[in-house]
């Protein structure tokens, strides 16, 4: 943040600096020229330092607010009110942004940086070409356990999370796809399955698998895992990668049952109103050093090929969070499953919530 002016200071100074600030509450509530670009991203998913680079860079102002679900993205921009020039949906969300013609078709001759791109991100089932997206950030979906509190028990499996010896020592992450996800996946079956039997048959089993979570939570779940406040929590490769920097006991394992390959991919609303500055962000970011320091800074495995130069080897070839190929491909994509089937998964995700109570 910036620092606060002094107090004493002469009036025409007070007077120009009121001026300023009622200039920059209107650009952050959406009134925006083109030297200002409106970025809506995922909390404390990017380097700060890179936004004031890139504002030094372009002499352009960036108004960086953040959504905590994707759901919550595509209401606010739904919805309009600000136009944000720049966001970042997961992958299911960027399909449905499609569906609904929410977004920008894309001008890769914009985006020269997009040869860094590693080709196994590129050309997916949810934006063909990548005529609509541009990778961001990629990872797994999996569990974070702490062998020295299990008696140096290890975990392979989602099947491992039901044992009862795990009572009381799991925290979940809150989202009704990943849960869901993980019930049909310790059952053989799609984290994108649409049998109503099948999925009845996940919820059964997540529910015996209650006695062993002690929270569902947000967040708060690296902290609490790091301070060793249970043993095992499920969640991505990169909250977990944060966990491991602050506790060495711990450890990272994909489920040899499968699991959620997941990207956030950069896009353009259709609302946008700073289109030339939107491009020329997704662009530096894509720049090699940046990606790197943003990777190096967010602790989420980059897309960008030629960023891996620039970080140290020993994160590069870590393999639970830059797997082999040979492992990617067994991991599926969120797919769209339409309003629909996603609100059976919500019900069903709330009633295990509530039969935890």
């Amino acid at each position: 943040m910036k620092q606060i002016m002094r107090i004493f200071v002469p009036v025409t100074v007070i007077a120009f600096g009121l001026m300023y600030l009622a200039s920059h509450l209107n650009s952050a509530q959406g009134f925006t020229g083109g030297n200002t670009l409106n970025v809506y991203n995922w909390g404390d998913y990017i380097d700060p330092e890179l936004i004031d680079k890139f504002e030094e860079e372009t002499g352009m102002k960036v108004i960086y607010q953040t959504f905590d679900s994707n759901e919550a993205m595509m209401t606010k921009i739904s919805q309009g009110g600000t136009a944000y020039d720049v966001t970042v949906p997961s992958e299911y969300a960027i399909s449905k942004m499609k569906e609904e013609e929410m977004l920008l078709p894309l001008d890769h001759e914009k985006i020269p940086n997009l040869q860094y791109i590693d080709p196994r991100f590129l050309d997916l089932s949810f934006d063909p070409k990548n005529e609509y997206s541009i990778p961001y950030f990629w990872g797994t979906f999996g569990i974070i356990y702490n062998p020295k509190m299990l008696d140096g028990q290890t975990l392979t499996s989602w099947e491992d999370l039901w044992n009862p010896e795990y009572k009381n020592q799991i925290f979940l992450v809150d989202g009704a796809r990943e849960v869901i996800g993980m019930g049909l996946n310790s059952l053989g079956y799609s984290l994108n399955d649409t049998n109503k039997e099948h999925l009845k048959e996940a919820k059964q089993k997540l529910d015996q698998l209650t006695p062993n979570v002690k929270a569902i939570i947000g967040d708060e779940i690296k902290l609490l895992l790091a301070n060793e406040e249970a043993a095992i929590g499920v969640t991505w490769s990169g909250e977990a990668a944060d966990v491991m920097w602050e506790n060495e006991n711990v450890d990272y394992v994909v489920p040899e049952e499968g699991s959620n390959l997941w990207f956030d991919n950069m896009v353009i609303p259709k609302s946008a109103q700073n289109i030339e500055g939107a491009y020329k962000f997704i662009n530096f970011m894509l720049d090699p050093e940046n990606a790197a320091q943003n990777a190096d800074y967010v602790g989420y495995s980059t897309p960008n090929q030629k960023a891996l130069d620039y970080l140290d080897e020993e994160v590069v070839n870590d393999q639970r969070f830059y797997p082999e190929p040979e492992l990617t491909e067994k991991l599926e994509v969120y797919d769209n499953l339409g309003k629909k089937m996603l609100a059976y998964y919500n019900d069903l995700y709330l009633e295990f919530k509530m039969h935890r109570k």
